[in-house]
């Protein structure tokens, strides 16, 4: 299963940090994907931080086209604050989304997606 690795996971692997560690793994797997959101949130610090080499090592990385479906992040909006899942912004919700539609793995630290799993077909890496 390929896996679509979130940006909190590629700020703490850029950073050395321990929670990064796998995304080398999955890079030498060919199992890695990303998609134009993540990358819209990822490159603009790199971008200014003067990381262009990393930029385009980042952009030839697979990347899977989106396909938002708007009623369905409505709906999945809808169900999580009627489970008290509060503060899932539109971004994560069309991750978790993509995630779903192309029956990829989500790599992430944020906990809320983990919340999410509970209540849609979201597969955790």
């Amino acid at each position: 299963m390929k896996v679509l690795v979130d940006t909190s996971v590629w700020v703490a692997y850029l950073r050395g940090a321990d929670e990064g560690l796998g995304v080398d793994w999955l890079i030498e797997e060919g199992l890695l994907v990303t998609n134009d959101l993540i990358l819209a949130e990822l490159t603009p610090p790199l971008v200014v931080g003067g990381k262009r080499t990393l930029v385009g090592l980042l952009r030839d990385v697979e990347r899977l086209p989106l396909a938002l479906d708007w009623d369905g992040i409505v709906q999945m909006q809808v169900t999580c604050l009627r489970n008290g899942i509060n503060k899932v912004g539109i971004p994560d919700l069309i991750i978790a989304q993509h995630a779903i539609q192309n029956e990829l793995a989500l790599f992430s630290l944020d906990k809320h997606f983990a919340l999410l799993g509970r209540h849609f077909p979201l597969h955790l890496h």
